[in-house]
């Protein structure tokens, strides 16, 4: 009977309290960032919004949301190098493409306002 490695659940728990907290903070971080620019109008704020200080906590999620991938992964029973060379590409292409979709979100409601966000109004 082949014996299976443990599947490392504080690196799952670890990877779901590092994505969750880091989006908490993304979530605030952006909340404020949009409340500034909505009371000013100024243009400056929303491209200073895709700094430094959006960025670390995008980066946090996607580190966290690659542990729980990667030790997900390894509860099916591949390795350590395995899963993590599966959840790292898959983290850093949707990843990629959440972050260009925001900075088009940004960037529409920069050219028209909030107007050009409503969804509702088709």
């Amino acid at each position: 009977m082949p014996v299976y490695p443990q599947p490392p659940y504080v690196l799952l728990l670890a990877g779901l309290f590092v994505a969750l907290t880091s989006g908490y903070a993304f979530s605030n971080t952006l909340q404020q960032s949009v409340k500034a620019w909505n009371e000013n109008r100024s243009t400056r704020i929303l491209a200073n919004l895709r700094g430094p200080q959006l960025q670390l906590p995008y980066l946090g999620i996607c580190i966290g949301i690659c542990m729980f991938l990667a030790s997900g992964i390894q509860g099916f029973g591949f390795s350590g190098k395995v899963a993590y060379a599966m959840g790292a590409p898959m983290t850093l292409l949707i990843g990629l493409l959440i972050w260009s979709q925001l900075g088009k979100i940004l960037l529409m409601l920069e050219q028209g306002g909030s107007r050009a966000l409503d969804l509702d109004a088709f």
